[in-house]
């Protein structure tokens, strides 16, 4: 292959991984959901490490308060939908990578459309929900995925192998209670706490992804805690639940609920996503015009449409979400979307 000899030789020499591991990485689809934090650093190990394809999708724009720890954006990113502005970091690296970006909320209806062809998808979210929603789908299809979450310094890493080892129920059965977990919000979080829970994802995954070439049958995975402030590592069994709800009685509530046209507070953010009733592009151009003489600095800027009226501000995008700043009630905020974006 034309970039092993010399883009990868230090890679190629690696004995886990040698030159068919990589052949294997430059044949391989990876899905990341989330490329902020977790997400975006998952994305340029993969792109750095010459995997061949690794599709991005992602809901969030760049805000100020993601630049000490979202290593892919800077200043000048500030407004654009992440999945954009990380596809243009990503596309700066070179090498064999092909990178698809998807400016998108990930449900049910996204991620079938998605995880398709995909080997080993990427935790890189910031909620249950959308965890719940991977856990279903990996293990109706037999697919790899790899847990991560980060607060504080501390983190978590579970590689779910369907049939080898636990999978996201086995362990946690069912969501947390809203405001019962630790978050960003309430506890904050490090840059070397992210970098440490992306790396030994990313590790799992390339592991994954090199096969038989990067060593022997898989091992039932294990749970790995870590603290980048302590510098405490700890790893404990993963072992199947035969009474699991999802990997023992075949059961995919989060997978097979219909998507709802929900609004959802975002972690830490005072701001609530609110979806459109229908899935139909929005005309961003002539609703800049509409609200124009009701709404404040309203302009156009990397394909989203922002503005300020009343005490809240509002993202639109052309899929017709649209991210209201200034509530974390969805009810007030799906009111405020109606009101001024339309039902």
């Amino acid at each position: 292959m034309a970039w092993t000899d010399s883009r990868f030789d230090r890679q190629i020499r690696f004995v886990h991984l040698g030159a068919a591991g990589q052949e294997r990485l430059e044949a391989a689809r990876v899905l990341i959901v989330g490329c902020g934090a977790l997400g975006g650093s998952l994305a340029m190990q993969l792109v750095r490490s010459g995997v061949g394809q690794v599709v991005l999708a992602d809901r969030d724009v760049v805000e100020l308060s993601n630049l000490p720890r979202q290593v892919l954006f800077s200043e000048t990113d500030l407004g654009r939908p992440k999945s954009q502005a990380a596809q243009a970091a990503l596309q700066k690296i070179g090498g064999p990578s092909r990178i698809e970006a998807h400016d998108v909320h990930v449900d049910a209806d996204v991620l079938l459309e998605l995880a398709p062809r995909a080997q080993v998808i990427l935790d890189g979210t910031d909620n249950l929900a959308t965890r719940y929603l991977i856990n279903d789908y990996c293990v109706s299809r037999h697919v790899p995925w790899i847990y991560g979450g980060v607060v504080g310094s501390s983190g978590l890493v579970l590689p779910v192998l369907p049939g080898v080892g636990a999978c996201l129920r086995c362990l946690f059965p069912a969501p947390a209670q809203v405001g019962s977990l630790e978050s960003c919000q309430t506890s904050g979080v490090i840059l070397p706490a992210v970098q440490l829970v992306s790396s030994l994802q990313a590790g799992a995954c390339l592991r994954l992804l090199a096969g038989k070439a990067g060593g022997s049958e898989p091992e039932a995975p294990r749970l790995t805690m870590v603290d980048a402030w302590s510098t405490e590592v700890r790893s404990v069994s993963a072992r199947r639940d035969p009474a699991c709800p999802c990997c023992g009685m075949r059961e995919f509530p989060f997978l097979d609920a219909p998507t709802e046209n929900a609004a959802v507070a975002l972690c830490g953010r005072n701001t609530v996503q609110v979806r459109p009733q229908s899935k139909s592009q929005t005309d961003l151009a002539r609703l800049a015009e509409r609200v124009r003489a009701i709404a404040s600095a309203v302009r156009v800027h990397s394909g989203v449409l922002e503005f300020q009226v009343e005490e809240f501000h509002l993202r639109v995008f052309p899929d017709g979400r649209a991210l209201i700043e200034g509530t974390e009630d969805p009810a007030r905020a799906r009111a405020v979307y109606d009101r001024y974006v339309g039902s």
